[in-house]
């Protein structure tokens, strides 16, 4: 096969598993029910309403994923950087109880919220969650303005939060 012929099979290639990236939650999303830490059930539409006009970081996280907790030093440093912003942590862990002692046990400080369906969920099909922990960013307009960061000292965290 030609050269010419390869470049353009991996171009190919590349397009067609890149992401779309999406700047809007669906009315399906948004419409999805979460658990608060009382226990009551809370529409994710409800909990970016509260913080309407902020910008919110958003971790989707769980108390057995190494990588959530390795990454939580530096997310606590981008918190004491950035202290306007909304640090939304929605968990994916797969009991309730064992995601309210990891926020303890962890000190994680900020909102949080229990998937009863984990990354399974509608935000996870929308934005195809394919790893944890998964940082994304609401802009004070509720648009997503960062889509997909993996790690907490991921540059583009801090770029985004003016």
């Amino acid at each position: 096969m030609k050269p010419l012929a390869y470049i353009l099979i991996g171009c190919l290639v590349f397009v067609s598993c890149s992401k779309e990236i999406q700047t809007q939650l669906s009315e399906d999303v948004l419409n999805e029910q979460y658990i608060d830490l009382k226990g009551d059930s809370v529409s994710l539409k409800s909990i970016l309403a509260a913080h309407k006009g902020k910008q919110i970081v958003i971790d989707v996280w769980a108390s057995w994923c190494r990588d959530c907790i390795i990454g939580l030093p530096e997310l606590k440093a981008l918190q004491a950087e950035k202290p306007d912003a909304v640090y939304l942590f929605l968990s994916a862990d797969r009991n309730s109880d064992i995601w309210k002692r990891s926020i303890n046990k962890y000190d994680i400080q900020g909102v949080h919220y229990f998937m009863p369906q984990g990354t399974k969920n509608r935000l996870g099909e929308f934005v195809d969650i394919d790893w944890i922990p998964r940082y994304m960013i609401v802009d004070s307009d509720g648009r997503i303005a960062l889509f997909e960061v993996i790690e907490a000292d991921d540059p583009k965290l801090r770029e985004h939060l003016k």
